[in-house]
């Protein structure tokens, strides 16, 4: 495995029946730092790509090494890499705030000092301050992905594995969010992203990989491929990309 890689995919397959692949042959890497997506429609292999490297799913054919460990053969090793956020979490709403992010600190956390270090980072990244003396069953959607995100990575992983991070939210708490991944990209944590959001991944990414059909179809940086295909944006590539694949058959 490349030291400079995180994340590395190699042929990685999910096939539910014979013939019928939910993603086939994808391969692509992360690099230390970097925020890598995976951009498609809903239905495009995205999520099935991203659950099989959190080890949710078993692959059907190929491998990931996840900060050198094998999502096949070290699943336990590489579950201690990683945070998987996917679309659909939600959190014990009768809690606090500030109780939730103690109590999945404990899950995390090998002793008390270590528990009470997660809480701390878990604090500044939501930040949400007093609000967290408040029960969750108070918080708008977007309070809550905030602190739902701030659980997935206060324990710093190799690699955060987030499904549609900024799902649901507003334009201004879907740029808040955006904002919190960048800045932690830059602190050195590794970010694996899906998104049928073309032009938010544009912004936050800085590498894309364009997937449709289970299909990885390209990779790239966004301005990269815009300037590839000599397009207005990654929606238009996309299109572009996915009409190019259709006509080769």
């Amino acid at each position: 495995m490349d030291k400079g890689n995180v994340l590395e995919v190699r042929g990685l397959s999910k096939q539910y029946k014979k013939g019928v692949y939910a993603s086939e042959k994808v391969t692509f890497d992360v690099r230390k730092g970097e925020i890598f997506a995976l951009i498609g429609p809903n239905g495009a292999g995205k999520t099935t790509t991203i659950r099989m490297i959190a080890t949710l799913l078993q692959a059907t054919e190929g491998d990931a090494q996840v900060s050198g460990h094998s999502i096949l053969t070290e699943p336990e090793k590489v579950r201690r890499c990683i945070t998987y956020l996917p679309d659909e979490a939600g959190a014990y709403k009768t809690m606090k705030g500030i109780d939730y992010l103690r109590f999945m600190a404990e899950l995390y956390a090998e002793n008390k000092e270590e528990a009470e270090k997660y809480v701390a980072t878990g604090r500044e990244i939501c930040e949400l301050g007093d609000r967290l003396n408040d029960k969750i069953a108070s918080y708008s959607r977007g309070m809550q992905r905030k602190l739902l995100l701030a659980r997935a990575i206060m324990s710093r992983p190799d690699l955060a594995i987030l499904d549609e991070p900024t799902s649901g939210l507003d334009i201004i708490n879907a740029l808040e969010i955006r904002r919190m991944i960048k800045k932690l990209a830059m602190d050195g944590m590794s970010f694996l992203l899906s998104s049928h959001n073309m032009l938010e991944i544009e912004y936050v990414s800085d590498r894309v990989g364009i997937i449709a059909g289970g299909h990885l179809l390209e990779t790239g940086t966004p301005a990269e491929l815009i300037g590839k295909y000599r397009a207005d944006n990654l929606e238009d590539v996309f299109e572009l990309v996915v009409m190019k694949k259709d006509m080769e058959g």
